[in-house]
């Protein structure tokens, strides 16, 4: 009882110091808690979605995918003639059925050929009104549609595209443009995925997706009573036969959930690191604070060892504060958690996906989880220092004012670190000569982490040489008080290295990601400009395919000088070594590819695979399968007949663009593949003539005004296109790395704050003696920044080492070239030492504020 007493009064004697601490466990698990409600809610939001959504049985097409999502090369939805909803309504034990068409290949536009598509990625879905959306969608305005000319949309698209009864919209799929106007508006009664939804009759719904009538995608079947979906299932199969994918409702949300759970854990995993990163972060804030509070009470834990206290009491002293602290920090943290998880979900209904609070989940393991990991963390944390008050002696601690550092514990640490930093360092070199990427990527990894440590570990040996380099070009321009500052920051490198250590990390990572992003970036452009040697680009950004209306369009335009199509086929491949390698591609392509990109071969002439019969593949497969020029591959293409194909070139795998890809002609394809099955064309490239490269380009962009659904880019497009979608990602996890440099920011005023209060009797008598308030401020704010920019060296140091090195794994993937983004480590390096002013405002402002002779009074 009389250490609970003692570290509760100290405890809350040093409110104001434990609370930066607190807060830093307070993020780290509000993150963690956050991360976990948020995708319990998802998943609990989706499970309701689907539960309602899924009839008790559905039957679909063969070739549709368990998700319902269009999968046929033709750019039409999988359907089923419509015979196929009289036999199942044969079948016993079935209440209704109903035929439904529906598609997911499609493109909305508003009059203007706007895009009504969602940007959050979600997709767009067009499809027949029927009985099953009756039960999650209601109208609310209008009517629903009757006849050719009459569409409905749901709510949010329409408020979101200020869309009213009325408008025109067209519905651009594989078959051609659909107009129709807006005859109703139908609000979800369950949450909205985010989706964009749009409803046509069934006779409609079928000739503008499909182009033609009698088929459905789906039948959707309700059950009599007292008959399970199991047995309903196994009743509608016997009846309709094994031509059809037949799933019950459990099924069917299963594959709807598991295709959102593989999103969700990615996005949760990550998430989650991110928080470790800040857990780590502020680990070192936790070993600042107690480590400099056991020293400033060095005399108050010697007069209770001299008055009978044991180590083993001092110990648990410690130990009691932190778990104070823990549970404090931990406590809060969850309910900001969950505080941080409602801010998600408003973000992701900015973003068109509307999840309502009233799915909140908040598992008990939530809570608990977060809890116990903020308490043994703090706990942890606290130990070293705890230990060490526990090994102070009552003479020494009377004699002293402070804690005397360990010396010899000093020269192990720092022999430690160098032998980690070593070792990190030489794995490292063993990851960027490694001959294969994934056996780099492990050495990569214990690089990082080994250096790492090595770096936290070997900091307050660095932080005598770094900081006094630093000072000489930073402070000393400040006279006397540059080097007081310089001082200050010299007089416990322990303490300097722990604080640098935070901020390190955090922006390590930072580093590492610029380095690589900027690396991948510059390497695909390079790659662009060696390989390919068309103008323009053709392709739909939302992965629909190209209707030969539109290669069409782009083949009358003027200025061009040729035009290839580029289709990929599904086959399975027998080679010469007798195996038969199933659910592979061929890509289809006009001979002209062969100059449209550049591809290296190491065996062969590429331009030779687009002859008749002909084939290339590329380097790894033909090692594996003994595959030489002139081989003969037997090619069972997917809706088509068999052909024997001679291999008439072996491309390299050294490549970024069309990596493994397997080329022939399509005239040769056409030859095995019916024209009815022939798949549309992924992709198209066109070539201007010399010198009215900006008139084709202008005149492709015209001829497909009519085909929004498709982009035309030429090469500055396609490089700034890419630029844009890895800047995108690095900007989300730089903001995600935002939460450990707060941490980080948040140790170094609390190092601060408790170094200005260490040095109080100091202080007073520096102001006795003539330093002005300006002046102290301004050291202790030069001392602030002087141990940002050390950890900031520190951190961009070997952040750029972690990147150059995962740069030279990429090069074995073919991204040869390795780019440092020198503007972003300069802008950070300077921006760290902003962070050292701000952080340093607070502690500064107080140390201003202290009355002299009660500073100097101070024991």
């Amino acid at each position: 009882m009389t250490v609970l007493k003692t570290s509760m009064r100290n405890f809350f004697a040093h409110k104001g110091r434990m609370a930066l601490s607190a807060v830093a466990v307070l993020l780290s698990v509000a993150f963690v808690c956050g991360t976990l409600v948020f995708t319990d809610t998802m998943n609990t939001t989706f499970d309701k979605l689907f539960a309602v959504t899924s009839s008790d049985v559905t039957v679909s097409a063969k070739g549709a995918s368990d998700t319902g999502e269009t999968t046929s090369g033709n750019g039409k939805p999988p359907v089923m003639p419509a015979s196929v909803l009289g036999e199942v309504r044969k079948a016993q034990g079935v209440k209704s059925a109903e035929g439904t068409v529906f598609s997911t290949s499609v493109t909305v536009v508003d009059a203007d050929k706007n895009n009504l598509s969602p940007k959050s990625g979600a997709p767009t879905i067009v499809g027949s009104w029927n009985g099953n959306d009756a039960r999650t969608m209601k109208i609310t305005s209008g009517a629903a549609p009757e006849g050719t000319d009459q569409i409905m949309v749901d709510a949010d698209t329409a408020d979101k595209h200020h869309l009213k009864l009325g408008d025109d919209i067209g519905v651009i799929s594989a078959v051609g443009t659909h107009s129709a106007k807006i005859s109703g508006i139908a609000t979800f009664t369950v949450t909205n995925p985010g989706a964009a939804i749009f409803y046509l009759d069934t006779r409609t719904a079928q000739e503008a997706l499909v182009g033609k009538t009698g088929v459905y995608t789906n039948v959707n079947v309700t059950a009599d009573s007292g008959v399970s979906d199991a047995q309903l299932k196994k009743n509608v199969a016997a009846g309709i036969g094994g031509a059809y994918k037949v799933q019950t409702a459990k099924e069917t949300a299963d594959a709807n959930q598991k295709d959102v759970e593989s999103f969700l854990s990615v996005m949760k995993y990550a998430m989650l690191g991110f928080a470790g990163i800040a857990f780590l972060v502020g680990i070192f804030l936790i070993i600042n604070t107690f480590s400099m509070l056991v020293a400033q009470r060095t005399r108050e834990i010697g007069l209770m060892r001299a008055i009978g206290s044991s180590r083993r009491q001092v110990n648990r002293s410690v130990l009691t504060e932190a778990l104070l602290l823990g549970v404090t920090g931990s406590v809060l943290g969850v309910g900001a958690g969950v505080g941080i998880a409602v801010g998600l979900m408003k973000l992701m209904g900015s973003m068109g996906m509307h999840l309502s609070t009233s799915d909140l989940t908040v598992a008990w393991t939530t809570p608990v989880a977060g809890v116990v990991l903020g308490v043994v963390v703090t706990i942890l944390s606290a130990y070293l220092p705890a230990r060490r008050a526990g090994k102070i002696s009552p003479m020494a601690a009377l004699r002293d004012a402070g804690a005397p550092a360990d010396a010899r514990a000093g020269r192990i640490r720092a022999l430690i670190g160098l032998l980690l930093t070593g070792a990190g360092g030489y794995c490292l070199y063993l990851a960027a000569a490694a001959d294969k990427a994934t056996d780099g990527s492990l050495w990569l990894g214990l690089g990082v982490v080994l250096s790492l440590i090595g770096f936290v570990a070997v900091g307050p040996l660095l932080a005598g040489g770094v900081v006094r380099a630093l000072g000489a070009v930073v402070l000393r321009i400040f006279g006397p008080v540059g080097r007081m500052a310089e001082r200050n920051a010299l007089r416990n490198p322990r303490r300097t290295g722990a604080t640098g250590a935070a901020l390190m990390i955090g922006l390590a990572l930072v580093a590492c990601l610029s380095v690589v992003g900027s690396s991948m970036v510059a390497s695909a452009t390079d790659q662009l400009d060696k390989s390919v040697g068309t103008d323009f680009i053709i392709q739909s950004d939302s992965g629909q395919l190209i209707t030969p209306q539109a290669v069409k369009a782009v083949k009358s335009t003027p200025d061009l000088e040729r035009v290839t199509e580029y289709k990929v086929l599904d086959a399975a491949l027998t080679t010469p070594d007798g195996r038969t390698s199933k659910n592979e591609t061929i890509n289809a392509a006009d001979p002209t590819y062969a100059q449209d990109l550049r591809t290296e071969t190491v065996a062969g002439d590429l331009a030779d695979a687009y002859r008749p019969d002909s084939m290339s593949v590329f380097e790894g497969f033909a090692k594996k399968h003994g595959i030489k020029v002139g081989s003969t591959v037997k090619v069972d293409f997917k809706d088509g007949r068999t052909a024997d194909l001679t291999v008439r070139a072996i491309t390299s795998d050294d490549v970024v663009i069309d990596k493994g890809a397997m080329y022939a002609s399509i005239t040769t394809a056409a030859k095995y593949v019916p024209a009815d099955s022939m798949p549309l064309d992924v992709l198209v490239f066109a070539t201007a003539k010399d010198g009215q490269e900006t008139a084709a380009y202008k005149s492709l962009k015209s001829a497909l005004h009519d085909y929004p659904q498709y982009t035309v880019r030429d090469q500055t497009d396609y490089k700034q296109a890419l630029k844009d979608q890895i800047g995108q990602l690095l900007n989300m996890i730089y903001g995600l790395l935002a939460l450990a440099i707060i941490v980080a920011v948040l140790g170094v005023v609390n190092t601060l704050a408790l170094s200005v209060v260490e040095r109080t009797r100091e202080i007073g008598l520096m102001r006795a003696i003539g330093l002005s308030r300006r002046q102290l401020r301004r050291m202790i704010r030069l001392e602030s920044v002087v141990i940002a920019l050390f950890g900031a060296l520190l951190g961009l140091g070997l952040g750029m080492g972690w990147g150059a090195t995962a740069q030279k794994l990429l090069a074995l993937e073919g991204l040869q070239v390795l780019e440092i983004p020198w503007g972003t480590i300069i802008a950070v390096f300077i921006g760290s030492a902003f962070v050292g002013l701000v952080a340093a405002l607070i502690p500064a402002f107080r140390a201003g504020r202290m009355n002299v002779l009660n500073a100097i009074a101070t024991e």
